[in-house]
């Protein structure tokens, strides 16, 4: 694995507030590449409970998103055998929060890719926590062409 994450190495200015390594305010998620699989381990804090000892849902959902964004901006970078990868955003996801997620240990991200065509991928993530599934996503994620307000944000 690289000692950088895909945030780190290919955005360092970003300043998502999932993923981005500029955000001092937010999460800062580090995803890095194993193989076909983008993985992530994040550490919540008592701040990103819903109530005691839980993760909020929208925190989960923020975090399975930016996961699943740098998934399909990595392999659509690999595809077109570029050097940066493009600018993605998210079409359209679907989160299931599968049971409570604790937030005494770190969790754990994991996605790939399940379809693609030369502009989008199609990715499938999931969070785990104490060795459980805890929530899934199912996302589209695009590169966007000049004109559009995230080109070129990385």
């Amino acid at each position: 694995m690289d000692e950088l994450s895909l945030q780190e190495k290919y955005a360092p200015n970003s300043l998502c507030f999932g993923c981005g390594p500029a955000n001092l305010q937010g999460l800062r998620i580090s995803s890095f590449v194993q193989g076909e699989v983008v993985v992530a381990r994040w550490q919540p804090e008592r701040h990103h409970e819903a109530f005691p000892g839980m993760l909020n849902g929208g925190i989960i959902g923020t975090l399975l998103d930016c996961h699943s964004n740098w998934t399909a901006a990595w392999h659509l970078m690999q595809m077109k055998q570029l050097a940066q990868p493009l600018c993605t955003v998210t079409a359209d996801y679907a989160i299931k929060l599968l049971r409570p997620t604790p937030t005494d240990e770190p969790v754990e991200l994991s996605a790939r890719v399940v379809e693609f065509t030369a502009d989008r991928a199609v990715i499938e993530g999931v969070l785990t926590a104490a060795g459980k599934p805890r929530a899934t996503c199912r996302g589209t994620f695009v590169a966007v062409q000049p004109g559009h307000p995230a080109y070129h944000r990385w």
